[in-house]
């Protein structure tokens, strides 16, 4: 079997896993599968068209589209009728099941109408990511990875999340620890399973800093996407308000301008800190310079353990602008649930019972990628 052989056998274990595992899908149902423009730089055609063929192959009847990039009109209810989402939310009507490799699929991740259609939203962008550990450890692995983080998480005393820059953020997550309902975060199915639910912060106070780049977190479109910082800047937190920022004064002018625009853009609150996130998926990598494009970067990278992943700018999910903040310690309790990026999942009882179960998963931690995207190594 040649090279090109294997990244296909491999690239059709990765379809089925998102076919079957996460989809759903079985012989008879209608599938549509949506694909950005491949002209646009996010997604490549040929990762869509395999998806079809496999899905085809099961029986399943399929119609493969192209789609363009997003807009605003369905976050906005302005000239709904001609944003990407809403024609996409009306083209998938009559089917079973919807697949996005298309950003729009994000867009549409805090959609409540409800529907019958199952909509899943691929981050998986080509053919090599499909073949990747990205693309094929099993998704019910994931996902029990991510009820077990968020079961850790969700029934914690105090969190406190620092790095090596020197931020220190501290909360309570509830006054005694007990249990918590684990939220119902999106009603569009990510692949892979890359995330634990969002942490609101709204208790959470300290400082974080802040480096290299301030990036859209998906929901809306505007320009420009993404500021570059200079230096690294400190972003002062108390319970979930952005009180200061401290650092050189072209970059804390760089970024109240860039906070000026976009909350006046969509009238949003510019000082909330709304919520956090950080990887659960070491098989997340990133080969170009992010410097290239800051907003792609982060909307792939963001699933790898070694970046927690802030919402702020708006006090309704999920906020527009995102701060990402590299090899995160994030403990619970006391206790380091993340160490330096890298998740300790042999120290807490949840977590340990779903890789003792899974050994894909203890081997996918064993060996991580190491592509991240950050080609420049002068900042932490």
């Amino acid at each position: 079997m040649n090279a090109s052989q294997s990244v296909e056998k491999k690239a059709r274990e990765g379809a089925h896993n998102l076919l079957v595992n996460c989809a759903a899908v079985v012989a008879g149902e209608r599938v549509l599968i949506l694909c950005e423009d491949a002209r646009l730089g996010w997604y490549e055609t040929d990762v869509a068209k395999l998806v079809a063929q496999v899905a085809t192959e099961m029986g399943a009847e399929v119609e493969l589209r192209q789609t363009e990039g997003p807009d605003n009109g369905f976050v906005d209810d302005s000239d709904s009728e001609a944003s990407q989402a809403k024609k996409a939310k009306l083209m998938h009507g009559e089917f079973d099941c919807c697949i996005f490799f298309a950003r729009i699929g994000d867009q549409l991740r805090f959609d409540r109408e409800p529907t019958k259609v199952r909509r899943v939203m691929s981050y998986v962008s080509s053919l090599a990511e499909l073949a990747s550990d990205y693309g094929r450890i099993e998704y019910q692995a994931m996902s029990e990875l991510k009820h077990a983080i968020n079961t850790v998480l969700l029934n914690a005393g105090e969190v406190s999340i620092s790095c090596s820059l020197g931020s220190d953020l501290r909360g309570q997550m509830s006054p005694a620890g007990g249990n918590v309902t684990q939220p119902d975060d999106v009603t569009v199915l990510r692949f892979p399973v890359g995330v634990h639910a969002p942490i609101d912060a709204s208790g959470f106070s300290g400082e974080l800093k802040l480096a290299r780049y301030l990036t859209p977190t998906g929901s809306r479109v505007y320009e420009p996407a993404s500021i570059a910082l200079d230096e690294v800047v400190g972003a002062r937190v108390e319970h979930g308000r952005v009180t200061a920022y401290e650092g050189k004064h072209t970059d804390v002018s760089s970024i109240r301008a860039h906070y000026d625009h976009v909350a006046q853009m969509f009238s949003l609150d510019a000082d909330s800190l709304l919520s956090w996130h950080a990887g659960i998926h070491p098989g997340s990598q990133y080969f170009l310079d992010a410097a290239a494009d800051p907003d792609r970067w982060s909307n792939k990278i963001f699933t790898n353990p070694r970046f927690v992943h802030f919402h702020t700018c708006g006090v309704e999910a999920p906020g527009e602008i995102c701060w990402m903040v590299l090899d995160p310690t994030i403990c619970v309790d006391r206790e380091p649930l993340w160490k330096v990026g890298e998740l300790q999942l042999e120290y807490f009882a949840e977590t340990k019972a779903c890789i003792s179960r899974w050994p894909s998963l203890q081997r996918l931690f064993e060996a991580p990628n190491v592509e991240i995207g950050l080609l420049d190594k002068s900042i932490g």
